[in-house]
């Protein structure tokens, strides 16, 4: 089933430094179009989608994702995580942890983490009952106001995406995407929060972490997440909160946040 295959695109060529995009809770690449289009001819953009599953665990996805870029002969870059996604990317990098080292060579078998960027993610999820309200909200959203909640998002997006055609134009694929099974699908990836803490993990990573956020966040406490990496996380080096962006940073900050990125890339160590 289509649902069940994790699927991946690769936009640049292979000489340019490579960023693995792991999405949030949404799950495909529909929001990180014009963050990819701002980083053309600068960065290899690795685009991930997951797959629709109810069974999968982190580890689950942690193995499709690395198994997938090793197949497509990619060993060694940054990973982007963005919301949800930040879990599978401390797992990722958690696989590593003695290669660490920018400098060392890929362990046999794994894909070699040189650094990681947070874009709205976390650790462990600074309020504990957060991942379990939203999964409670979900499960008592009928249809039909779920049906109405995408109609009024994608009647706000041609206001918030006004400066970033490339997601605006993606906006109805978006729309397309949430289906029912779909909808299951973010559900059990919020039942995994619970039960995932990369917390351990973090306190042991020294390749180079940073954060962007967007202001107007009321899924992730930025401030807390920042406040923690910087006082357990070996590797945290700092990050930047665009103050007119809201959760879907790359959405909505995409030239600013891209240009970060770049700069990040190439000059932390």
């Amino acid at each position: 089933m289509e649902a069940e295959q994790l699927q991946i695109r690769v936009f640049g060529d292979a000489a340019l430094p490579t960023l693995v995009y792991l999405p949030g809770l949404h799950g495909d690449w529909t929001l990180a179009t014009s963050f990819r289009a701002a980083l053309a001819g600068r960065i290899r953009f690795v685009e991930i989608t997951y797959p629709r599953s109810l069974t999968w665990s982190i580890e689950d996805y942690t193995n499709a994702i690395e198994s997938v870029l090793l197949a497509r002969g990619i060993h060694h870059g940054w990973l982007l995580g963005e919301s949800w996604g930040s879990q599978v990317a401390w797992a990722l990098l958690g696989r590593n942890l003695s290669t660490t080292n920018p400098s060392a060579n890929p362990a046999a078998g794994k894909f070699h983490v040189a650094g990681l960027i947070l874009a709205g993610g976390f650790v462990k999820h600074p309020w504990k009952w957060g991942p379990g309200a939203l999964r409670w909200i979900g499960n008592h959203t009928s249809t039909r106001l779920y049906q109405l909640e995408l109609k009024i998002y994608a009647w706000y997006a041609k206001f918030r995406h006004r400066h970033a055609p490339e997601t605006l134009a993606s906006i109805q694929e978006f729309v397309t995407r949430r289906t029912d099974l779909d909808r299951q699908a973010m559900r059990e990836r919020l039942q995994l929060l619970g039960q995932y803490d990369p917390r351990p993990l973090a306190r042991q990573v020294r390749v180079p972490v940073h954060y962007l956020a967007g202001s107007v966040d009321p899924l992730v406490p930025w401030v807390l997440v920042r406040w923690w990496l910087r006082r357990h996380c070996p590797g945290y080096r700092g990050g930047k909160t665009f103050w007119l962006a809201d959760h879907n940073v790359l959405a909505t900050s995409p030239v600013g946040a891209a240009n970060l990125v770049v700069k990040w890339m190439q000059t932390s160590t």
